[in-house]
C-alpha cells in the first residue's frame, strides 16, 4: 500500500500493527472516533483493541446516493460491500467495512481482526476481517 494515504487522519496508528485511534471521554467511557475541536477537550486519545466479535453485519449491495466517493471511478463500476459493527469488548462498538469473507460465511460472535485496506487509487481505509488462525 506504499504511496497511498489514509483516508482520513488520526484514524489509526501508524505501526507495525496498527490500532484504531478512539477517546476516553473523563467518565472513563470510550468512544470512536476520537473527538476533533472542542468536543476533544478533556477527552484523552486511546487506541482500541486490534481484535473484537462482529455484533451485527448487512451487504450493501446497491450504490449509496451522493456523495458517495466509492473506489470506482463512475456509477457503473460499484460492487456490493460488506459491513458490520464489531464488538470491541470492554470498549465500544465500531461500524466497519467487513474484508476477506462472503456474506455466507460471516456469523455472529465470530472473532475478528482489525486491518488497513486499500480503499481507492489513492486511500487506504481500516476494515475488520475473520480473525487469521495460526
Amino acid at each position: 500500500m506504499s504511496g497511498l494515504s489514509p483516508i482520513a487522519e488520526g484514524l489509526w496508528t501508524d505501526e507495525a500493527k496498527p490500532r484504531l485511534i478512539g477517546g476516553r471521554l473523563q467518565s472513563g467511557q470510550i468512544v470512536f472516533p476520537m473527538p476533533e475541536g472542542d468536543a476533544a477537550q478533556g477527552v484523552e486519545p486511546y487506541n482500541l483493541s486490534r481484535k473484537g466479535t462482529l455484533w451485527s453485519f448487512t451487504s450493501q449491495d446497491f450504490r449509496p446516493k451522493s456523495p458517495y466517493e466509492g473506489p470506482g471511478e463512475g456509477p457503473h463500476d460499484f460492487k456490493p460491500y460488506l459491513i458490520g459493527y464489531i464488538e470491541l469488548p470492554g470498549e465500544v462498538i465500531v461500524e466497519s467495512l467487513i474484508v476477506d469473507a462472503t456474506l455466507n460465511e460471516l456469523r455472529l460472535g465470530m472473532p475478528m481482526e482489525f486491518a488497513v485496506v486499500p480503499f481507492n487509487a489513492k486511500h487506504t481505509t481500516f476494515a475488520f476481517r475473520p480473525e487469521q488462525r495460526a
